[in-house]
C-alpha cells in the first residue's frame, strides 16, 4: 500500500488504506487477456461524459471485466496487459477483491494498483502513468485530465499494463476483479503543466520552515493541494515539499498556490517494500521507481537519479513498525535522515538513538579528514486530520528562499527540528580566541581549550528540559523556566566532547523514559587540533 505510518487515532479507511500501508515490490510475471476470466462486452455506443469532469470526450465504449486469484505468495507485481486500439480517447479502470476474515495474527488481502502505457513496464518508469496504490478503487487518463494520482496524455494504441501489487495476501488467496472502460472519441488537447517557481521572496541569509513529508489527494491523503498550501502557511512554513506516494502527478497541481511566502518543492515519496525514502526537491516531473527490494541491489541508481534531479535522498520513518516501512537499505546513499515524523512516538526515539550512534561512529577516526555523518529532519507526513501540517518541521539556515539555497542548508545540517513556528532556538560554540560554529559546523581548537556552548530558547511549553548530548551521551540537563524561554550554557573542550547537539523535551509521561520532543538541533562538532591551549 501507499499510506504512511499507522494513524494515531482510528482511521475511518478500510485496513488496506491505513497510513504507511499503500505499497509494492519488485518485478512479477504478467496475465493475459486469455488467462483472466474475461466478462466480454462491446458496450453500446455512449454519449455522455467521461469520467472526468468538463469535457464530452467519449462516443463509445468498450468494457471488459478481468477476474483471477492470487495465491499467497505471489510476485509483488502482476501486469495485466490491455490491448488499446487506435481512436481511444479514455483509459478507465475500477477494481475489488476480497477481504475474508483471518484469524488474529494472519495478514488479510490488500491490493494495490498502478497505470503503465504502450512504452512498457520496464523498470524507470518509462511507461508509467500513475500510482494509487490502495487509496482508491477507480481512476481514468486521457489526455486532457486525469484521476489525482495519474498522469494526463495520449491514450497511444497499444499494450498497456494495470499493476496489480499484493500488498499482503491471505492464506486462501486474493480473488480481484478488475473493470477496464476504453471510451472512443476525439482527443482533447494536453495541457502544458505549470511548476513551481524555484525562488521565493524570502528575507536574504535566515532561518526558513519548511515540511518536506506530506500527502495530498494526488496519493493517500485526504487534502487537495490547496488545503496543504493554506495549512502550511497557517503553520508559519516557508516552505513545502510535494512527497506523494510513487507519483509525480502534483507536481504540476501548485498552480497559483506558491507566492512570495510560500516556495514548493517537487519531489516524491518512494514507497518500496523495504521501507520509504522521500525524493526532497527534485526537478519537476521526474519520476523515481520504486519496483525493487533490498536485495535487488537497485537502490543506489535511483538514489542517483534523485541526486541527478538536483534532489535530496531522505530515508523517511526508518523504524516505523507497519509491514514494508521500516527502511532496510542502510544510509550509505542518503543525503540525511527522517528522525522525527509526525507526533513523537516510540519508533522517532528508536530512529533518533540509531542516528546519534551513527554521529559518534563519525567521529572515531578523522585520520582521512573531518567523518561523513547525515543530518537529521523532521517532518509531519500529513495525510489527513488529525495529522498537522508543520508539525514537525525543519528549520534551515539558507542564503535565500530558493530551491538551491534551501537544500545546500539541509545537506549541510544548517539546521534544527522544531514542534512549532512558536518555538526558536539559537545554538552554537565559541572557544577562547573569539571563534564560533555554528548548528552543522565545525570548531577547530586545541584538544584541552575551553569551548562555551550556549543554547537560547524562546516558545517553548511549561515543563520542557533542555538536554545537551554529545558522543558520550547526555552531560547537561537543565529545566526552562515556566515561561519556556530561557538560556542554558556550558562549558566543555574539544577532549571531552567531540559534537554538541541539543535537545528540548517536554515532561516524561512514562516513569523512566524521557519526555517527547520539542525541539532538537543538529550537531556542532569540536574538532582538536593537534597541541594545547596557550
Amino acid at each position: 500500500m501507499n499510506g504512511d505510518r499507522a494513524p494515531r487515532t482510528p482511521n475511518p479507511l478500510p485496513p488496506a488504506t491505513t497510513r504507511r500501508g499503500l505499497l509494492t515490490g519488485a518485478a512479477a510475471t504478467g496475465l493475459t487477456w486469455a488467462t483472466a476470466s474475461t466478462a466480454h462486452a462491446d458496450d453500446p455506443p455512449e454519449n455522455g461524459a467521461g469520467t472526468g469532469a468538463g469535457t464530452d470526450v467519449p462516443h463509445r465504449a468498450r468494457t471488459r471485466t478481468l477476474r483471477g486469484t492470487l495465491p499467497a505468495g505471489s510476485p509483488d507485481y502482476v501486469y495485466l496487459p490491455v490491448d488499446v486500439p487506435p481512436g481511444v480517447a479514455e483509459f478507465a479502470v475500477s477494481y475489488t477483491y476480497g477481504r475474508p476474515p483471518v484469524p488474529p495474527g494472519v495478514q488479510g488481502n490488500a491490493l494495490d494498483i498502478g497505470l503503465f502505457d504502450e512504452r512498457g513496464t520496464a523498470l524507470g518508469g518509462r511507461g508509467f502513468r500513475g500510482w494509487s496504490g490502495g487509496a482508491r478503487t477507480s481512476f481514468f487518463v486521457r489526455a486532457d485530465a486525469a484521476t489525482p494520482g495519474y498522469l494526463p496524455g495520449p491514450v497511444r494504441p497499444g499494450t498497456w499494463h494495470i499493476a496489480l501489487a499484493p500488498y499482503t495476501v491471505a492464506p486462501e488467496g486474493l480473488p480481484y476483479e478488475v473493470t477496464v472502460t476504453l471510451r472512443f472519441g476525439e482527443s482533447a488537447p494536453a495541457p502544458v503543466p505549470v511548476h513551481p517557481p524555484e525562488r521565493a521572496k524570502g528575507r536574504g541569509r535566515a532561518w526558513y520552515r519548511g515540511d518536506c513529508h506530506l500527502h495530498s489527494t494526488h496519493s493517500d491523503g485526504r487534502h487537495t493541494p490547496a488545503e496543504v498550501a493554506a495549512a502550511a502557511r497557517a503553520a508559519g512554513l516557508d516552505f513545502i515539499n510535494s512527497s506523494e506516494h510513487n507519483t509525480t502527478s502534483a507536481h504540476a497541481a501548485w498552480e497559483g498556490l506558491w507566492g512570495d511566502d510560500l516556495l514548493i518543492l517537487t519531489g516524491e515519496e518512494i514507497t518500496t517494500r523495504n521501507g520509504h525514502v522521500l525524493a526532497v526537491g527534485t526537478d519537476p516531473g521526474v519520476f523515481i521507481d520504486w519496483r525493487y527490494r533490498a536485495r535487488d541491489q537497485r537502490f543506489g541508481r535511483y538514489a542517483r537519479r534523485v541526486r541527478g534531479a538536483g534532489g535530496l535522498v531522505v530515508p523517511a520513518h526508518p523504524h516505523a513498525t507497519c509491514i514494508g516501512c521500516s527502511w532496510k537499505f542502510g544510509f550509505a546513499e542518503a543525503d540525511a535522515v527522517e528522525v522525527w515524523n509526525g507526533p513523537w512516538t516510540p519508533d522517532d526515539e528508536v530512529a533518533l538513538a540509531e542516528w546519534d550512534n551513527a554521529l559518534a561512529a563519525s567521529v572515531r577516526d578523522t585520520s582521512g579528514g573531518p567523518g561523513r555523518w547525515l543530518p537529521a529532519m523532521g517532518n509531519s507526513d500529513a495525510h489527513r486530520e488529525p495529522d498537522r501540517v508543520g508539525h514537525p518541521q525543519t528549520v534551515v539556515l539558507a542564503d535565500a528562499l530558493s530551491r538551491r539555497a534551501i537544500l545546500a542548508g539541509i545537506r549541510a545540517g544548517r539546521s534544527y527540528i522544531a514542534e512549532s513556528a512558536g518555538l526558536a532556538l539559537s545554538f552554537g560554540a565559541t572557544d577562547g580566541r573569539g571563534r564560533h560554529a555554528g548548528i552543522g559546523e565545525r570548531l577547530r581548537a586545541a584538544a584541552d581549550a575551553p569551548v562555551a556552548v550556549r543554547l537560547e530558547v524562546s516558545g517553548a511549553a511549561a515543563g520542557c528540559t533542555v538536554r545537551l548530548v554529545t558522543d558520550q551521551g547526555v552531560l547537561l540537563t537543565s529545566p526552562l523556566p515556566g515561561s519556556g524561554a530561557g538560556v542554558v550554557e556550558w562549558r566543555t573542550t574539544p577532549a571531552h566532547a567531540a559534537y554538541v547537539r541539543a535537545e528540548v523535551r517536554h515532561a516524561p509521561t512514562v516513569p523512566g523514559l524521557p519526555g517527547a520532543f520539542a525541539a532538537l538541533t543538529n550537531p556542532v562538532f569540536l574538532d582538536a587540533g593537534t597541541g594545547t591551549e596557550s
